[in-house]
């Protein structure tokens, strides 16, 4: 992808350009057609209807969107969204995929399936459309949720538990959890006991419904400690089914303190608005790193903030690059082509301004943007 050179000084946008980065935690793009209905639905975390009287075009995505996504397609930048929509539509879902996520530059991906599988591309599928390498990150709740799904006893659901996440994650490279969403960053540290965990499933399998007990969340967090992949926690900025004020990753230290001896990597996932206490975790305990994906698209022009907030505290080798995209293909494009311009701008501007040697600032981009989550994750040089 092209980055403007005269944002930056001494072809370091070019090279951060250039970056085949892993994108360290997304889910599949959609591999079908999306009415203007479904697609504004998609560029936003509300999950209400848009009102009849605004678009989600008007927002710092839709903005971008209009800005960077619109070239790819063939258009002007900042068509009108009749405009860019047609276009999208005349295309097909199945070029605007080719185009956009091969514009994107991502080397590899790392796509979390718990969340709405069967409408998006897979691990598979979106190898088959980029051409690079996509592993999975399993969902703990989702495999809970099938194990309930399939029977199971209360006594037994935890060894039924095991199992399945075993198996689930054989090929796996890591795994998540959203806890957040579900009760609140704010639980128990200790792992249950036996007992507790058999008492909280029998509730649970008596009344259905999805996962939620605090208990059997703490269950599920320390049985994917206990596995070893590194562990992907959902804090701060998502939809209106999370309490962001139980999101605060600072609500995790107790867990973090307890888990240090594991050794298993804390992914803290998005972060945003809280990307500034999610730094400070990260210097202060050796298992921990952060990203702050969604918050890059959402904020759009005003991403180069964020990104330098991230860059405050936290050491260089804690911390990744992600989109948490899923469904639109502009989400993956854009998760990519923000960030970029964010770390040439941020990282630019402490070249310019003598505090770094470009041979630093190239340093880091290619540890956030790549190296840190190879190394993380264990995957191949690219």
């Amino acid at each position: 992808m092209t980055i403007d050179p005269d944002l930056v000084p001494n072809g370091l946008a070019r090279a951060i350009g250039e970056l085949a980065l892993v994108d360290h935690h997304v889910h599949g793009a959609t591999a079908h057609d999306l009415s203007r209905g479904a697609f504004e639905e998609l560029i936003t975390e509300s999950d209400r209807p848009v009102p009849g009287w605004m678009t989600q075009f008007d927002s710092q995505l839709g903005h971008a969107i209009l800005r960077h996504c619109a070239p790819v397609l063939g258009l002007g930048e900042h068509p009108s969204p009749e405009e860019y929509l047609a276009r999208r539509a005349r295309l097909g879902a199945a070029e605007v995929n080719r185009r956009l996520l091969g514009a994107g530059g991502v080397g590899h991906y790392l796509i979390e399936t718990g969340y709405r599988g069967e409408e998006i591309l897979g691990p598979a599928g979106m190898a088959e459309v980029t051409g690079v390498p996509a592993d999975e990150v399993v969902r703990l709740e989702a495999v809970a949720e099938q194990v309930a799904a399939g029977g199971c006893t209360a006594a037994g659901f935890a060894a039924a538990f095991a199992e399945a996440l075993w198996q689930r994650s054989r090929t796996a490279r890591g795994l998540k959890t959203i806890a957040a969403y579900r009760h609140g960053l704010d639980l128990d540290p200790e792992p249950p006991t036996a007992g507790e965990v058999t008492e909280a499933a029998g509730r649970w399998l008596a009344t259905g419904g999805r996962l939620s007990d605090p208990v059997l969340l703490r269950h599920l967090v320390w049985a994917g400690l206990e596995r070893g992949l590194p562990l992907q926690i959902h804090t701060g900025f998502g939809d209106p089914d999370l309490d962001l004020r139980r999101s605060n990753p600072l609500l995790l230290r107790g867990l973090i303190e307890r888990a240090e001896p594991t050794g298993v990597p804390l992914m803290l996932l998005h972060c945003y608005p809280y990307q500034r206490e999610a730094g400070f975790l990260a210097q202060a305990y050796p298992n921990v790193y952060l990203d702050v994906g969604l918050g890059v698209n959402h904020t759009g022009a005003r991403s180069a903030a964020v990104v330098a907030e991230s860059l405050e505290l936290a050491p260089f080798a804690k911390i990744l690059f992600s989109s948490d995209a899923w469904g639109p293909a502009e989400l993956h494009h854009l998760g990519a082509v923000l960030w970029r311009r964010a770390m040439a701008r941020v990282l630019g501007g402490f070249v310019a301004d003598g505090e770094w040697s470009l041979g630093q600032a190239l340093r880091v981009a290619e540890l956030i943007g790549a190296r840190n989550a190879r190394r993380v994750y264990g995957l191949a040089a690219s």
